[in-house]
């Protein structure tokens, strides 16, 4: 992030560039100016206080912690949740619906404006074709067994409270709308609707990068572990996404680990939350020819 600040402070304030800091801003303090509390009800945009810098680590340049380096040129994409071919300001108002628990931001808004000027700047330490190292999340060797919730919060006492509290609820910066350690779950959190509420996606970005220090080069949790403290942290309360039902309009698309159905199979709840999800894996393998990596 130190060397992020570098690069934004030094650029001039032609136009362009303003919308590129402020683009910046946006992503880093998020609640300030789109937030629930920023002073002017038409642009909270966002439900809670979380910032998009609190899941994209190093205002989105972490490698493996949903790095956005290149991800501009990467769209229109397909996306199975929606089940078409997607713009990238469509995949950030999904981010404001789900983990922001929030409303779409108009697409010809200065604030949509500003971050996708923000995220095209990025696409410079990108290849051509938009690949990033470090795009994504760590792969981990999924558990062939159940979350175990025992385990998940002894982990979770013993780790990760020491930055998110011992009630997931997070710390805020002094005199600040904006959290330093994100809540994991409560009001203030991401809602089910978001992909960090699937347990596999979840594991593989705690792997990767928490507790803090941890990088994909020197994780501190095994997979095991991150798996457990995974499920254990998506099993608290957290806000529900209106009408998830009518999410990947094509079931098959739907992750393993989607904790709110219908689902293209028989599979209870609980095992599309918990697992296992070696099963599961292998039933769409078998009945729909589908690999399924999450």
């Amino acid at each position: 992030l130190f060397t992020i600040n570098n690069y934004i402070s030094n650029l001039d304030n032609s136009e362009g560039n303003l919308e590129i800091k402020y683009g910046f801003e946006l992503f880093k303090s998020t609640p300030k100016y789109v937030g629930p509390n920023n002073g002017n009800l038409e642009k909270a945009y966002a439900g809670n206080n979380l910032s998009c810098n609190n899941c994209h680590l190093y205002a989105g340049t972490k490698p493996y912690s949903g790095a956005l380096i290149g991800v501009v040129k990467r769209f229109p994409q397909f996306r199975g949740r929606e089940n078409k071919m997607g713009t990238i300001q469509e995949r950030i108002n999904g981010c404001f619906e789900r983990s922001m628990n929030g409303r779409v931001m108009p697409t010809n808004s200065e604030e949509m404006n500003a971050l996708v000027s923000y995220l095209k700047w990025l696409d410079r330490f990108a290849e051509p074709d938009g690949s990033f190292k470090g795009a994504g999340y760590v792969s981990i060797q999924i558990p062939n067994r159940a979350v175990n919730l025992e385990n998940g919060k002894l982990i979770f006492d013993n780790t990760c409270f020491a930055c998110h509290g011992k009630n997931g609820q997070g710390v805020k910066l002094n005199n600040s709308l904006v959290y330093q350690y994100p809540p994991l779950w409560g009001d203030d959190s991401f809602n089910n609707g978001a992909g960090m509420n699937r347990v596999i996606t979840a594991a593989q970005f705690i792997k990767g990068n928490m507790p803090y220090g941890a990088t994909y080069q020197t994780p501190i949790l095994t997979d095991e572990e991150a798996y457990d403290v995974a499920g254990y942290i998506n099993q608290q309360q957290r806000p529900i996404k209106a009408n998830p039902e009518i999410d990947f309009p094509d079931l098959t698309k739907k992750p393993v680990s989607t904790p709110y159905p219908p689902y293209a199979d028989n599979f209870s709840i609980k095992q599309h939350q918990l697992g296992p999800f070696q099963p599961i894996i292998e039933y769409y393998k078998s009945t729909y020819k589908i690999i399924k990596t999450k």
